[in-house]
C-alpha cells in the first residue's frame, strides 16, 4: 500500500512503531485473555462489543481483571491462565532486523516511539526486549486503543511534535493505517507474513 508520506513529500523526523507483528513477535501463543472471555462466555457472560478494549486499555492483572468483570473465576483456572500467559511471555523474540534498523534510524537523527495495544504484562516484556526510546504509548497506560484518536494524541503530546511530522509503522490496516492517517499522521504497512523486512518499507529511508 502506498503511504501518504510519499505523496506529500514531506520527510519525517519521528518514527512510531506498532509492537506485534512489527517489531517482536510470540513464538507459542497460548492465548490466555481469549480463553478467559471463552470460559465466561461458557458460564452465562455474554461478550460485548468493548471486551478487547477493555483488557487492553486498563493496567491489570487476571485478579483484578476477573474482579472488573465481575467474575467469579476458579483458582484452578486462574493458575491455568497465568501459566499460559508467562509461556506466551517467554517466548516473545525480536525480528532479526529490529535492533539494527531502530540503532541505524537513531544515527540518523530520528526520534523513535512505539504505539501499541496490548495487556500490561506485554508492555513490561517488549520493554525489556528494546532500548531505551524517545515516547511510548502503551493502550493499557493511556486508557484507549488505536485506531481511537486519544492514543495517537497521547504520543503527539509527549514528542512534542505536530502529527505531520510522524510516520507511523505497522501490520494492522485500521490501527496502523488508517488511524493515524485520519489524525494527520503518514502511515506504512509491514507484511512481516510474506517476509517484509522494515528495510523494505523504510527503502527511502535507509539507504
Amino acid at each position: 500500500m502506498e503511504s501518504s508520506l510519499k505523496a506529500a513529500h514531506i520527510q519525517p523526523s519521528i518514527i512510531v512503531f506498532d509492537v506485534f507483528g512489527t517489531l517482536v513477535k510470540i513464538g507459542e501463543r497460548r492465548f490466555p485473555y481469549r480463553n478467559l472471555m471463552k470460559w465466561l462466555k461458557q458460564n452465562g457472560r455474554k461478550p460485548k462489543h468493548d471486551d478487547a478494549k477493555l483488557i487492553m486499555s486498563h493496567n491489570l492483572d487476571f485478579t483484578e481483571l476477573a474482579k472488573l468483570l465481575r467474575a467469579d473465576i476458579p483458582n484452578e483456572l486462574l493458575q491455568e491462565l497465568k501459566s499460559d500467559l508467562n509461556k506466551e511471555l517467554q517466548s516473545i523474540v525480536l525480528y532479526e532486523d529490529t535492533l539494527s534498523t531502530l540503532e541505524e534510524l537513531k544515527k540518523l537523527g530520528f526520534k523513535l516511539a512505539l504505539c501499541s495495544n496490548l495487556a500490561m504484562p506485554y508492555g513490561k516484556v517488549v520493554s525489556s526486549l528494546l532500548p531505551t526510546l524517545n515516547a511510548y504509548a502503551w493502550s493499557y497506560e493511556v486508557g484507549a486503543i488505536k485506531p481511537e484518536s486519544q492514543i495517537y494524541q497521547y504520543l503527539i503530546d509527549q514528542l512534542g511534535c505536530h502529527a505531520k511530522e510522524v510516520l507511523f509503522i505497522g501490520d494492522t490496516p485500521l490501527a496502523d493505517f488508517n488511524g493515524p492517517n485520519e489524525f494527520g499522521m503518514s502511515a506504512r504497512l509491514i507484511d512481516r507474513k510474506n517476509g517484509q523486512k522494515l528495510a523494505d518499507v523504510l527503502f527511502d529511508i535507509i539507504r
